[in-house]
């Protein structure tokens, strides 16, 4: 349980590492577009970066199974079950 806790922390801040300057190096900042326009790509890019990022760590740290069972919860509560086969 607590390998499955450490992978959820990295991974979260991992994602907000990851995505903040890859926005920047887009040309996505708060000053060149409109806050609500720019929280919601933040997020967007975000929750991507954590999807990959969720299954990445969790390899490295020897949960590959859970976490990807995980994932494919995840995304299928999100509309995209049909690109899992079960």
């Amino acid at each position: 349980m607590i390998t499955i806790f450490i992978v959820f922390a990295v991974t979260g801040t991992s994602s907000v590492y990851v995505s903040r300057p890859l926005m920047t190096i887009i040309g996505i900042t708060k000053e060149t577009l409109n806050p609500i326009l720019y929280w919601t790509l933040y997020s967007i890019f975000g929750l991507v970066f954590y999807q990959i990022l969720l299954v990445s760590i969790g390899w490295l740290f020897g949960q590959f199974d859970f976490f990807w069972k995980f994932e494919k919860k995840m995304l299928s509560k999100l509309g995209l079950k049909r690109f899992f086969k079960e």
